[in-house]
């Protein structure tokens, strides 16, 4: 073995002390290191204070048994392989430990050279899922970089999702859209323990409140008219993951309720049927004042202080000016690749632009921005004409109808539908944004354009032209 690489630990337990004094010099011999205990206390405090590779312990001891150990060991040190010594006549108690996590066992009288064999493999097991557990977090390191940012607002975000990432805490990111919540939640989810599981994102502004219970909770086969068969809710589809529950201020109170009580009992009660125990991490994510819901009795106090835990507060991009050069270059490299264009870079023009507007849309604002110069730019350098004119001149622009007027006398219903249709041409769509920029709840949104559908009939061509705005998706990203 290189002697700058230390020797895996074996840990032998057993309350006959010759045992484990043979045991002692078998696995001397093969070089491994070996630590020694009578009894399952004994071992256990050994656990807490050294890393051990491979636990082997007798089944059958006074006081604690090895069952017990095996057990109380996963609490203590859950990446340690544990391999059970045990008598022909308790083979049985034997597998059934292996059911409870055990890695294996070996029959007494031992027989040497099948015991180095399984406690070898125990060895290379731990040895691997280290080795994976390290290959995720350098994955996890690289998805990291995509959350580009260098500035000292963004640098302390990252600081807290980092610390908050490995624990169980739920964690509440608080920002405008387009800030990047849901690529922090996945951040968070895959720097965890859980990074291997499910990660469930769920947008709560976009499901109709109608649906929105049945879809986190799920639901029997028939529990009302059209469930035609159980459906597994999203909680159940988080099981041993994360679930990110976007715009979660958007939820009615008879569902904060129900989703109080999965935080406080870990547990979820489908519509028409049974209570089901769940293990999962709630991210949750809004752009609105919760303090100032609950404060109106829109959201439930108790449901609020469950949720903020951990509370992240994202700075817009206005506030990491020192960001903007650098995710406008990342966004040109992709976008760049992706449309077959070799560009070299912004122009000093261009560039300046970027860095002098608000971008009230934030990041997602500046990535459509970059996307849209790639595909129209005809030089090898992103002009400033090559950007739009609110940026060019950032600020508004005269005629790029941003700018409405009104006959006096016009109805409100008619005003409120121009603004809402501008705005959202002006948003690229994003009805989240759009909200609230106009300072209205997104599900007003919906429901406008649900009113519009129809009261137009059959006088919507099937299949005509429709805005750019009405085909956004609502599962954008925030």
């Amino acid at each position: 073995m290189p002697a700058d690489r230390v020797a895996p630990t074996v840990l032998v337990v057993d309350d006959e002390a010759p045992i484990v004094e043979s045991l002692h010099k078998i696995f001397e011999r093969e070089s491994l290191r070996v630590l020694t205990a009578g009894s399952g206390g004994e071992a256990l405090e050994i656990l807490r204070r050294e890393p051990v590779s491979v636990l082997l312990t007798d089944l059958m001891m006074p006081g604690m048994s090895g069952m017990d150990l095996l057990r109380a060991s996963k609490s203590v040190a859950p990446e340690t392989e544990t391999v059970l010594m045990t008598a022909y006549g308790t083979v049985e108690n034997a597998v059934e430990a292996m059911k409870q996590g055990a890695y294996d066992f070996v029959t007494k009288p031992i027989k040497r050279a099948h015991l180095l064999r399984v406690v070898g493999k125990a060895i290379e097991k731990r040895s691997l899922v280290q080795e994976n557990r390290s290959l995720r977090a350098q994955l996890a390191a690289e998805k990291r970089r995509a959350l580009i940012g260098q500035s000292l607002a963004w640098r302390r975000t990252m600081e807290i999702v980092m610390q908050a990432a490995p624990s169980q805490a739920t964690v509440l990111l608080l920002g405008e859209s387009g800030t990047g919540k849901e690529l922090l939640a996945r951040a968070i989810h895959e720097s965890s323990p859980r990074g291997s599981g499910p990660f469930v994102p769920v947008n709560c502004a976009a499901l109709p409140e109608t649906i929105l219970e049945a879809e986190l909770f799920g639901y029997e086969k028939g529990a009302f008219t059209g469930a035609a068969h159980r459906h597994d809710g999203r909680f159940v589809q988080a099981d041993g993951g994360t679930l990110f529950l976007d715009e979660i201020g958007e939820i009615p109170t008879h569902v904060q309720v129900k989703l109080l009580r999965v935080l406080q009992e870990g547990e979820v009660e489908r519509l028409g049927g049974r209570t089901l125990k769940v293990d999962l991490r709630l991210v949750a994510a809004t752009n609105q004042d919760l303090r100032a819901a609950v404060r109106e009795g829109r959201f439930r106090e108790d449901l609020y202080y469950r949720l903020n835990v951990i509370a992240v507060p994202i700075p817009p991009l206005r506030d990491r000016r020192d960001d903007i050069p650098l995710l406008a270059e990342h966004f040109l490299q992709r976008y760049a690749a992706r449309n077959g264009r070799q560009l070299s870079g912004f122009s000093r023009a261009a560039a300046e632009a970027l860095s002098r507007h608000d971008w009230p849309g934030n990041v997602r604002e500046l990535e459509n921005t970059v996307e849209r110069a790639v595909v129209l730019s005809r030089g090898s350098a992103i002009e400033i004409d090559d950007l739009p004119p609110e940026v060019r001149s950032g600020g508004a622009a005269v005629g790029d109808g941003r700018t409405l007027s009104f006959v006096v006398g016009t109805p409100l219903e008619e005003i409120e539908r121009r603004v809402i249709h501008a705005t959202l041409a002006h948003v690229g769509g994003d009805k989240r944004l759009c909200a609230q920029l106009l300072g209205i709840a997104t599900r007003t949104i919906y429901r406008r354009l649900e009113e519009e559908r129809g009261d137009a009939g059959e006088a919507e061509p099937a299949g005509g032209d429709v805005p750019n705005w009405q085909r956004s998706s609502v599962g954008s990203s925030s």
